[in-house]
């Protein structure tokens, strides 16, 4: 079997060409790649740092407000023991002054009509204090916002009679008036 020299030689020059050209361009092109890899790596490192800071800004804003929240319902809370506080403060004078006039053994009708009268005032000065005003007098135009009608007669369209005070604190009611009222 006779092989020409020159002929298998050939096929081993061009395959070292090829490795010769594969090795320039991988190596150029790995180079490339390597750099555009680290590229991706240092872009990759950046998003993950920025998606950290912007997971712990947003994990303390959600704690900061819950933190506020909890503020906000102890502030209501500590507002609303304070105003009943307050509240109550105003009325204790008359419960006293109906506990004194409760102990009296011996009393005429008209000292106790008086002494009665007295605590009214002083009742009507505390929820004055307070801002509370009454409402429903006789003769005032009927509004059903502000008056619970139980009966009716014929006249005109106002408060015939008051069974029941109402109150109201500047504009929200806080009991309606019970009256007869005239159409």
């Amino acid at each position: 079997a006779g092989t020409d020299p020159q002929t298998d030689a050939e096929p081993e020059a061009s395959q070292e060409t090829e490795k010769a050209e594969k090795k320039d361009k991988g190596g150029f092109g790995g180079k490339k790649a390597k750099a555009e890899k680290e590229a991706m790596q240092k872009k990759l490192e950046e998003a993950e740092e920025a998606l950290k800071k912007q997971k712990d800004q947003l994990l303390r804003t959600a704690a900061e407000y819950d933190n506020y929240r909890k503020r906000t319902e102890r502030e209501k809370a500590a507002i609303y023991s304070d105003a009943t506080a307050a509240a109550v403060l105003e009325f204790l004078p008359v419960a006293d002054n109906l506990e004194r006039a409760l102990e009296q053994q011996e009393c005429s009708v008209e000292d106790l009509r008086k002494g009665v009268e007295m605590v009214q005032t002083q009742l009507k000065k505390a929820l004055e204090k307070l801002g509370v005003s009454e409402m429903g007098a006789a003769g005032e135009a009927f509004n059903p916002e502000l008056h619970n009608a139980v009966s009716h007669i014929d006249d005109e369209n106002v408060v015939a009679q008051v069974y029941q005070k109402g109150y109201k604190i500047g504009d929200k009611v806080v009991r309606h008036a019970t009256v007869v009222v005239a159409n």
